[in-house]
């Protein structure tokens, strides 16, 4: 590969960044604005008509960033809803797991709630919001709305690490997914995905590609503990991100 060749690639990839952050803001704004007349409408109206822009969204995605998906394992996705426990790398999964788990509520900040325009919408998309600093409270809050939502036929989706961590790297799993779907009496659906390789947690540079997202078999959580569930699932999960990795190497 040539110099020139070697320092066009990062260039691409930053020009490809700049565009579809650049789309991503213009976006939420206009659709935030045009979705003010749906805030008075039912949940069900006007949860389907916000979460529209995640299909804009996943259009940049694969027109301006250039990223494929490529999914497997969805005959595993329970017919019923439940709890999801996703692998947290990138601010994709945050948006683009909703065609699969319909609908779905976020385990979120209550920060987020207050940006103007963006939190006003994401707040009537009834999340579960809570204060991370209250502890306990906020893991009653998690619990007790989580039961609640899922009741009415909501997919509850957590990403157990808790924060994006970086492909190649595996965070500390936690308990609080695994203990509401042993609360709800659901089983936990594991999902994995590479999102980080090419939507990096930071910087702007969007990298073309295949994001390879693998969804596991669903968890049983009758008659074990919190503990062993989120251990089953980190288990799953991680060996899954071995597989991907696997594969992608195998097919360069």
């Amino acid at each position: 590969m040539s110099v020139s060749q070697t320092t066009n690639v990062p260039s691409a990839s930053l020009m490809r960044g700049l565009l579809f952050h650049a789309g991503l803001i213009v976006t939420v704004i206009i659709w935030a604005l045009v979705s003010l007349p749906s805030f008075p409408l039912p949940l069900r109206w006007r949860y389907w008509w916000i979460t529209r822009w995640c299909s804009i969204v996943a259009f940049m995605v694969r027109y301006i960033a250039g990223i494929r998906i490529e999914f497997s394992g969805l005959d595993n996705i329970p017919t019923q809803p439940g709890v999801v426990l996703a692998k947290h790398q990138s601010a994709w999964e945050t948006l683009n797991l909703l065609p699969l788990f319909y609908p779905q509520s976020w385990v979120l900040k209550r920060e987020l709630l207050r940006i103007p325009v963006f939190g006003w919408g994401l707040a009537r998309l009834d999340p579960i919001a809570i204060d991370r600093g209250a502890g306990r409270e906020a893991l009653r809050q998690v619990i007790d709305q989580g039961r609640e939502k899922i009741a009415s036929g909501r997919w509850i989706v957590v990403f157990p690490e808790g924060t994006r961590v970086p492909p190649g790297q595996s965070g500390r799993y936690q308990q609080g997914g695994a203990l509401l779907a042993c609360r709800a009496g659901v089983p936990v659906t594991p999902v994995a995905h590479n999102a980080g390789e090419h939507w990096p947690r930071r910087g702007l540079r969007m990298k073309p590609g295949t994001i390879y997202v693998e969804v596991g078999p669903p968890i049983p959580t009758e008659g074990k503990s919190p503990a062993q569930v989120v251990n089953e699932t980190a288990e799953w999960i991680e060996a899954a991100m071995d597989r991907i990795s696997r594969d992608r190497s195998a097919s360069r």
